[in-house]
């Protein structure tokens, strides 16, 4: 059996020719193809350690467990589609809501375990019927709609949690991490995040020397003096130790709040697919439906213990388009190096250690640039916001989900935010469209423009 392990050498190992490129089953020399994957490591480090950290799970953890997860995807693709998986931000909104509700990290786990389940069953579907069945239930004015309230759905946790505790040093590390992101060119540009965090930590740092402790809320919403940046527990961290392990417990309430994010996920995937094919100038449509399932089970597989679900990285595809190397090599290379950090527990405390302000000016752009995808994903898609079939329940489910709008059933069971909002989108749209007259119901295209080769390829 072919498991993609096996790559041939490209040219002398050293450096491409002029235009030529890495493909995925060839490699340059090793020490090359390590330092590509140490590349990829920090290329994801900027999102993937800020995610558990935001979501309230162990940092450690969640690297070692998305070097287990890129192993995983790349034996299931067979080595034909170059991706990273790291810990996923889309379900940063729903932890914070499991977690408002009484919710532990057991439950957020468990919650987002079911989701993985979710989504590799979505994958054996594309797999048997295409990805027409990606269209037919979530539609670009679907999927936008409830990508973007993913996103906006987070304010209320960037300005009542993050920025109240040092808003000097969020403002000062929002400008840098803006500035970063538009001016800087190439593999830089991709890790903006991570140099604003590391902005952000020298600030704090030279404001605790300069003006002492600050009197401000906490991280547990307290009023205190207290200092910005607290580094007690990186001294106290052994160099070497596994991160520790939990099992998820599962409530029906938390569940039904993770669930929407299956739809942002299969986006997430169905682009990849695509860029990544463009890229290296292979048809992947045949591995579509492998890659939504391998990042299922990845995502099981991290929950199952105590860590953070995954998805594929842009972030890596990035780095691949700068250097033109595609070998999945540098993959295996970089999730070697994930595992390697996951048991340095004195690294998962200097990420643990980042001061609530930096997370502030952060996540103000982060979470609004989630929110724009969806956005993003109506303009590649041509979505007519003029026609009310699509309007009015975008619309609807939006306000829903920014405001936090709560809906009860029973003693028991309610559903608010974005699940509510969610259902609302999904519902609202297909019974408008039973009813909506011949000429509000335009053909779109399936996904965007470049995926209709999927089903040509299952035809």
């Amino acid at each position: 059996m072919d498991l993609g392990v096996r790559w041939k050498l490209h040219g002398d190992g050293r450096t491409p020719a002029p235009g030529a490129v890495v493909r995925p089953d060839e490699r340059l020399s090793w020490p090359r193809t390590a330092g590509l994957g140490a590349q990829h490591v920090v290329a994801m480090f900027g999102a993937s350690f800020v995610a558990p950290v935001l979501m309230g799970l162990d940092p450690n953890l969640a690297i070692m467990m998305s070097g287990v997860a890129t192993v995983v995807f790349l034996l299931a693709t067979r080595g034909r589609v170059p991706s990273y998986l790291g810990c996923s931000l889309s379900f940063v909104g729903v932890a914070a809501v499991i977690r408002a509700q009484g919710g532990s990290s057991a439950t957020v786990t468990g919650a987002v375990f079911v989701v993985g389940v979710a989504l590799f069953l979505v994958g054996l579907a594309v797999r048997r019927f295409g990805a027409r069945i990606i269209h037919a239930a979530m539609p670009p004015i679907v999927t936008g709609a409830v990508v973007m309230l993913i996103g906006f759905n987070l304010a209320p946790v960037t300005a009542s949690t993050y920025w109240p505790q040092d808003q000097w040093t969020a403002l000062l590390t929002m400008l840098f991490t803006g500035l970063a992101v538009v001016c800087l060119r190439g593999f830089w540009s991709r890790i903006a995040i991570f140099l604003g965090l590391v902005f952000g930590y020298g600030v704090s740092w030279v404001s605790d020397l300069v003006f002492g402790k600050i009197h401000s809320v906490d991280a547990s919403g307290r009023l205190t003096d207290h200092w910005r940046l607290d580094l007690s527990g990186v001294g106290k961290a052994d160099w070497i130790g596994l991160p520790t392990l939990h099992g998820p417990s599962f409530e029906w309430s938390a569940i039904l709040v993770a669930l929407p994010v299956v739809i942002a996920l299969v986006a997430e995937n169905a682009g990849h697919v695509k860029a990544v094919g463009e890229m290296t100038g292979d048809s992947l449509d045949d591995k579509l439906g492998t890659a939504i399932s391998a990042d299922g089970v990845g995502s099981m597989l991290s929950t199952a213990v105590g860590g953070p679900p995954n998805t594929t990285y842009s972030e890596n595809i990035g780095v691949m388009a700068a250097t033109r190397v595609y070998s999945t090599a540098a993959y295996w290379a970089a999730a070697g190096f994930a595992l390697l950090f996951g048991v340095c527990p004195k690294f998962g405390a200097v990420v643990a250690a980042i001061p609530g302000g930096v997370l502030g000016g952060i996540t103000v752009i982060l979470y609004g640039m989630i929110g724009l995808l969806g956005a993003q994903i109506w303009l590649n898609a041509k979505v007519d916001l003029r026609n009310p079939l699509n309007l009015v329940p975008a619309a609807a489910g939006i306000i829903i989900g920014v405001g936090n709008v709560s809906m009860k059933f029973t003693d028991t069971f309610s559903l608010s935010g974005i699940a509510l909002g969610t259902v609302v989108v999904i519902t609202g749209y297909h019974a408008l469209r039973a009813f909506a007259p011949a000429h509000l119901k335009t053909q779109q295209p399936l996904l965007d423009e470049g995926t209709s080769s999927y089903d040509d390829a299952k035809s």
